[in-house]
């Protein structure tokens, strides 16, 4: 492990991004050429002070899992990806699921450039890699857990709070979706240990799960309509549309509404919400580096 060039990498990396790459409001008072190591850490979903260690070249080995939410988070490429990792003494996870997946680079291109709507990435198991901040606001931020209840198609079947997102007279629908979005991505793995592993524990865990596998139903969810439930606004109206990776193995999920419709209406305070969080955040951090 090589702590000083390790944090002098951290901070070229974010020293090059604006933050209006990522999503974030620029403000009147910005000090710094790119993001501020505070708004490194929330994108990573990592505490400031941990960071900040980074930076300096101290602390202990960061986990493969904190290495992967900072390359998301930093927008790295492929090699530059790695190169975080080798520095940091771990081996690069080959693992295409999972919080430790990179990625797909067109994927995040496109997120980075989706700031009026709720987006974000997932793998094929359902697991959340990035979001923007308008997703956050619309369907809270992913678990910070590895295996299989980072994915909300286990932990739909495992954990009643996870259901509370939609209506429950929409759960029977959603069940339906998840399980025939699961068998399909199970054949496309073949045997591939993690899927199946996560089909055992759901069958075992899970009468409702066992019973709708063995409809053999498939379809892989492309598009849905979908009523969401946002503390603050209620019940939302939206199409959720899906944008597949080159290898299946990733998706881009935004959000939209009609125009003129009542989700489109609180779409629009969704982003006057997020944005003054935002703020609210920034002033928090302005003294910072």
């Amino acid at each position: 492990m090589n702590l000083p060039e390790l944090a002098a990498f951290l901070k070229s990396r974010r020293d090059r991004i604006r933050p209006s790459d990522v999503g974030l409001p620029t403000g009147p008072r910005r000090r710094v050429p790119g993001l501020r190591r505070e708004e490194v850490a929330q994108l990573a979903s990592l505490s400031a002070d941990y960071y900040t260690e980074l930076e300096r070249g101290r602390g202990a080995q960061p986990s493969t899992q904190t290495l992967a939410a900072l390359a998301r988070a930093l927008r790295l490429r492929g090699d530059e990806r790695d190169h975080l990792f080798h520095l940091a003494g771990q081996s690069v996870p080959p693992a295409a699921h999972g919080l430790t997946a990179h990625v797909q680079p067109a994927l995040l291109g496109l997120l980075d450039r989706l700031t009026t709507t709720p987006a974000q990435v997932i793998t094929d198991l359902h697991e959340t890699l990035v979001q923007n901040e308008l997703a956050a606001a619309l369907v809270g931020r992913p678990p910070t857990v590895r295996g299989p209840a980072a994915s909300l198609a286990y932990r739909w079947f495992t954990d009643p709070t996870a259901r509370a997102l939609y209506p429950p007279e929409d759960h029977p629908h959603h069940s339906r979706v998840f399980v025939a979005d699961l068998h399909a991505v199970a054949a496309r793995h073949g045997r591939d240990s993690e899927v199946a592993r996560m089909v055992t524990a759901l069958r075992r865990r899970s009468q409702e799960f066992a019973t709708l596998w063995d409809t053999r139903d498939v379809a892989l969810r492309r598009t849905d309509h979908k009523r969401i439930v946002h503390p603050a606004l209620g019940v939302i109206e939206l199409d959720c549309h899906s944008l597949f990776s080159e290898d299946g193995h990733q998706r881009l999920l935004w959000f939209t509404a009609a125009p003129g419709t009542e989700g489109a209406a609180q779409l629009e305070l969704l982003s006057v919400i997020g944005t003054e969080n935002m703020a609210t955040s920034e002033n928090d951090t302005l003294n910072t580096d």
